[in-house]
């Protein structure tokens, strides 16, 4: 691989499974829908709840602003935010995603995945 995942090496045992969801993922915030896909990503990872990604496609990237906060993840890679604004309201922060994911995590370029305590509903149906 050209661009193996360093956390790994020291925990083999860590999972990241990126799985097709089956079911239709809708995120919501001020009463628009800014999400709404049939092909989301479900990621279920060691130590952590199941979180969903949405493909680009498929998100109101207008409503959406990216911020200066960036985090890293030794199995996924470095992570970007986005804020939310529609109207007077704004959630800072509130989703983000992973640009060029290590090759472990390939399925997540392209696609954003959101706080559920800071939108209005991430609805699975």
């Amino acid at each position: 691989m050209p661009n193996p995942a360093p956390g790994y090496a020291t925990k083999p045992e860590h999972r990241v499974d990126l799985l097709p969801e089956t079911r239709r993922v809708r995120v919501t915030f001020a009463g628009t829908v800014i999400a709404d896909t049939s092909a989301a990503v479900r990621v279920e990872e060691t130590g952590h709840q199941p979180v969903h990604y949405l493909p680009e496609k498929d998100v109101r990237l207008d409503l959406m602003r990216p911020t200066e906060h960036k985090t890293y993840c030794p199995f996924k890679g470095d992570c970007s935010y986005w804020t939310i604004a529609i109207g007077p309201r704004q959630s800072e922060n509130a989703v983000w995603g992973y640009r060029a994911p290590y090759d472990e995590a390939t399925g997540l370029a392209g696609h954003y995945a959101f706080y559920n305590s800071r939108v209005d509903g991430i609805e699975v149906l």
